[in-house]
């Protein structure tokens, strides 16, 4: 674990997993561990039920003791962070665009509140405790329903204007075509819901393997099903990843490239098919400058609690 990390706060606290969907609430050891407390939907759209749903879970346990009457709460979002002035933006919690969603917590909460994006508590997660413990530069890509990403330098999350660093799924990036055993197939540039076209998100992730497949085979299926009848050696399954593959490791070295990273963390639903982690390693390490041996893209120690994770390890360095 790099010696940045190391704090003197050894402290207990409180880490939240904000989703549009669900809230996760844990309390976080000195050591990393976590305890799940609660979990419960996310007032999205109402900032006052917001801010009171985080109240009434903390109150629910924070009783315990008086250090937890005033424990820190780290928040991991699904949403950008400016770290200049905290203000949030989020297109599944717009109760907290454009607010200064850790000032205004703390303020209603009476405690230290730290917040960050998912995607980066993820990378943080990864690289201090994680798969990609003991690199110096770890880049963490999210292959789930979309394309996110994370940088960590020194044991330290790379914040950059505006909250945004590592979002490697968005840009007009993705090659038009790719040549599999000898055929050349031309793959359009799908719409991407950021307004530009082409971008990774598109492809790169489940539902982006969903459009892959309707395109080349005139089917749709769930990358689910997908996945399934490639491992059990499709045909059309088997071309749809190939593609893919192809597709997805353009941009993905060219990020090896850019940032020097020694490792790429995979978190998301995909990273569960180490098969295809496999596969796509393969091809990144055949396009990167710096040739190796060993494994470059490995699929993430962190499924479910990335996020709360990284959260913690997050507000113990501030």
């Amino acid at each position: 674990m790099p010696d940045t990390v190391t704090s003197s706060n050894e402290a207990p606290l409180y880490a939240a997993d904000i989703g549009g969907s669900f809230m996760r609430l844990a309390a976080c050891a000195p050591d990393g561990s976590l305890t799940p407390l609660a979990k419960q939907p996310t007032p999205a759209r109402d900032w006052p039920q917001f801010a009171d749903a985080l109240a009434a879970m903390l109150a629910a346990h924070a009783h315990l003791d008086t250090v937890r009457q005033r424990a820190p709460l780290a928040l991991s979002i699904a949403g950008l962070i400016d770290p200049l002035d905290g203000v949030a933006f989020s297109a599944n919690l717009p109760c907290i665009t454009g607010r200064a969603l850790a000032s205004e917590l703390a303020a209603r909460l009476d405690r230290a509140v730290y917040a960050a994006n998912d995607a980066d508590c993820l990378a943080l997660a990864e690289a201090v405790s994680g798969a990609g413990a003991g690199h110096r530069v770890v880049f963490s890509a999210v292959l789930g329903t979309g394309v996110g990403g994370g940088l960590v330098a020194d044991g330290r999350l790379i914040r950059g204007a505006g909250g945004v660093t590592g979002e490697w799924g968005h840009g007009p990036i993705v090659n038009t075509q790719c040549t599999i055993d000898g055929e050349t197939l031309a793959v359009p540039r799908f719409a991407c819901g950021c307004g530009q076209t082409g971008c990774v998100d598109t492809i790169g992730g489940a539902r982006g393997i969903e459009r892959l497949h309707a395109h080349l085979h005139g089917a749709t299926k769930s990358s689910h099903a997908i996945l399934e009848a490639w491992q059990q050696g499709d045909a059309a399954a088997t071309r749809t990843l190939d593609v893919w593959r192809e597709l997805v490791a353009d941009p993905l070295a060219a990020v090896v490239n850019v940032t020097g990273a020694s490792v790429v963390t995979v978190g998301g639903g995909l990273a569960s098919a180490g098969a295809l982690i496999e596969k796509l390693d393969l091809a990144v390490r055949a396009r990167v400058l710096i040739r190796r041996e060993q494994p470059l893209v490995v699929p993430g120690r962190y499924r479910d609690e990335g996020g709360l994770t990284g959260a913690a390890w997050l507000a113990r360095q501030s």
